[in-house]
This record gives C-alpha cells, sequence and structure tokens, in this order.
C-alpha cells in the first residue's frame, strides 16, 4: 500500500504539489492523468526518491520511506520511462538481470528469471536472449525495459508514459500485455500518461490531477458516469456515452460488404462465400440497387437446378437507411437472434451493413477511444 500524507513540492516560489493526500491499495493500477504541469510526474518519482517532497511523508505498506536508503529504495521498486534507458551495452538478458544480479542472485537464477519473463511476452530466449538492443524494434526494446522492471520480483512498478514514442498497433499490443502481466503477477503499478484512452484501457482507479492537487479520484467507470468537473469532462470527451449525442446507423455500420449481381451462377456464388469466409452475399441489379439476400443454406436446399441465383433471392433480411437512428437496429440485433442489417443509400444502393461485431466495435471506441 502506498500513502501520500499532506505531501507538499516546491520549486523556488512556484508550488507544484499541494497537500497530496491519497491511498494506492495493494495489487491495484492505478493511473495518474491530468494536463501539462499538474504533477502527475512529480508524484509518481516520489514514490522511488528521484524527488524528495518539501513537507508530508510518502508510507509504503505503512512504513515512512524517508527513513530507507533510497538505492537500496529503488532496487526494490521496477521504473519503466519512455525513453527506455536499456543499456546498449548489454544484451537482453543482461539488461533484464541488472537489478537480480544487484541484489546478489547467482547466475543460474537470473538465467531461470530472464528465461520465465521472456516467455511471458512471446520473446523466445533462444532467439532474443543474446540480442542487442539495437538489433530489437522499439516494441520489443520497450518490453524489454518492462521485464528489467519486473525481472526482482518488486511488489510496486512505476511506468513514466512509457508507451508514448510508439505506433498505435505496437501501443495496444504492449498495453494488453502489461495489463496481463499485472493480474497475473498482482503488482501495484502506478502509471502516467496524457492519454484518457489509455488511462480508460488500464486503470482500476484514475487519479486526475490539476495544479497539484487532485481533482477526482475514482474507478473508470465511475468518472465516465460522474465527472467531478467539467476539466475532467473536456478530458473523458468522446469516452463518455450521452444520450444527446444520438447514435446513427452509419455510426455502427460495417463497409464493403460481400455483393454479387442478380445474373450470376449458383456455383461461382458459393465459391465466392467459400473464398470469402461468410455465408450470405447481398444481391443487386444492373444498376448496384439492392435486391435482396443469397445464402449457402438458399443455395444447399433449392439452388442445385438453378442457373443464376436470381430465384433464390430473399427479402427478409431487414433494412435501414442513412441517416436512420440506430437504436431500432441494435435493439433488433441484440433482440432478435439475426446476424445483420443491411444499410441502403437514399437510391437504393448498398452502403453497408451492420453486424454483432460492428456493434461491439463501436461501444468499445466510445468507451476506450480509438487511435489515430
Amino acid at each position: 500500500m502506498i500513502q501520500f500524507e499532506h505531501v507538499v513540492k516546491r520549486y523556488g516560489k512556484n508550488t507544484i504539489l499541494h497537500d497530496l493526500n491519497f491511498t494506492i491499495p495493494d495489487g491495484q493500477f492505478v493511473v495518474l492523468i491530468g494536463p501539462s504541469g499538474c504533477g502527475k510526474t512529480t508524484s509518481l518519482k516520489m514514490i522511488n526518491r528521484l524527488i524528495e517532497p518539501d513537507e508530508g511523508r510518502i508510507l509504503i505498506d505503512g512504513e515512512d520511506y524517508a527513513g530507507k536508503n533510497p538505492v537500496n529504495l529503488r532496487r526494490h521498486i521496477g521504473y519503466v520511462i519512455q525513453q527506455i534507458g536499456l543499456f546498449p551495452n548489454m544484451t537482453v538478458a543482461q539488461n533484464i538481470s541488472v537489478v537480480p544480479r544487484l541484489l546478489g542472485q547467482d547466475k543460474a537464477a537470473c538465467d531461470k528469471k530472464v528465461h520465465e519473463l521472456l516467455e511471458m511476452v512471446d520473446l523466445p530466449y533462444e532467439q532474443y536472449a543474446h540480442k542487442y538492443p539495437n538489433e530489437l524494434s522499439g516494441g520489443q526494446q520497450q518490453r524489454i525495459g518492462v521485464l528489467r522492471a519486473l525481472a526482482a520480483s518488486p511488489p510496486i512498478v512505476l511506468m513514466d508514459e512509457p508507451f508514448g514514442a510508439l505506433d498505435p498497433m505496437t501501443r495496444e499490443v504492449l498495453q494488453d500485455e502489461v495489463k496481463r502481466l499485472q493480474r497475473k503477477l498482482h503488482k501495484t503499478i502506478v502509471f502516467v500518461t496524457h492519454d484518457m484512452g489509455e488511462a480508460l484501457k488500464m486503470a482500476d482507479i484514475i487519479i486526475f490531477m490539476n495544479g497539484g492537487q487532485i481533482e477526482q479520484m475514482a474507478p473508470p467507470e465511475k468518472m465516465l458516469e460522474a465527472p467531478a468537473s467539467d476539466l475532467v469532462r473536456s478530458f473523458l470527451g468522446k469516452h463518455q456515452l450521452s444520450d444527446s449525442n444520438p447514435l446513427y446507423v452509419e455510426d455502427f455500420m460495417r463497409t464493403n460488404p460481400y455483393t454479387v449481381d442478380f445474373h450470376r451462377g449458383v456455383l461461382e456464388c458459393a465459391e465466392k462465400m467459400a473464398r470469402s469466409g461468410v455465408d450470405t452475399l447481398l444481391v443487386t441489379d444492373d444498376d448496384d440497387h439492392y435486391l435482396g439476400t443469397v445464402s449457402i443454406r438458399d443455395i444447399k436446399l433449392k439452388g442445385r437446378e438453378a442457373g443464376s441465383i436470381e430465384p433464390l433471392i430473399s427479402t427478409e433480411v431487414r433494412t435501414v437507411c442513412l441517416g436512420d437512428d440506430a437504436q431500432e437496429s441494435v435493439n433488433y440485433l441484440l433482440t432478435s437472434g439475426e446476424s445483420y442489417v443491411v444499410v441502403l443509400r437514399p437510391d437504393q444502393t448498398v452502403a453497408g451493413i451492420i453486424t454483432k461485431n460492428s456493434m461491439a466495435k463501436v461501444v468499445a471506441n466510445t468507451l476506450w477511444g480509438d487511435d489515430k
């Protein structure tokens, strides 16, 4: 457990932290977020005494850490930064083993730990242990930075915007890996970010800071339900679900569904379904107007003797138009058991389809944000 009690930090005449009080329970993933200069990184660095408070105290498991040797303290607290900070002249295995070796663990114990940790992030020991940092991608280097922070089995890990310099896809993968490792290893992680989507995705508790004080401290769901101020609300932005912002069918729509001309043959359509991994095609006329659907089931039951799919076209699938409110379509898919709804343009050409998967993606992006 980490406790801040009346912590104050000043630089000259500027007070960076004002009487900061909060408690982080064991095993929680806590995210510090807020505008630039709010004190989040200063607060993080106080936990491992890279920065000392001017007033107040910080307790770890009930003990005032001010009496501890700062170097020894840091060896028992993992630390990951955006710049990664791997030693370029050391191999992956040597980088991971730095703190365990400083703590007196022998080579066999260190090698065993390196094997275990690399396996956890799908980096095979034989392939990666003897590489140097410049032989790794940015995402791989950051993985090694995380493993190095975990190597001595510290109860607390500090992470200061660790994924800020990575591309969106790598960043999302590492977010998932770190969250999985935290749950598996039951670590207390304190994580600084400026990205609210990242905070909502990662955190058990979000501490929103402003001007060196806590604006709001709450689980993600509670913060989304009841932002404590306009500033918090503005940070949440698009992540909030609001009845005042209606969603339309195009917000849920998956574009470029598989279509086929009504003149096409039965076997040709069956082959296209198999090749595309779908069981239904949308059928259009010569002017691309929507006529209905044809399914593999229809072909199997009725189409063996048919030359084309025209007599097999079904008009039972529900259709909606661009601009329609999405609620009715969403409710229909959730209650009917049907797989999709067809979305048409005003000229009756196909704009797309709404599926349960596309619905789930929109809701997830609304809650957690989407990388641009």
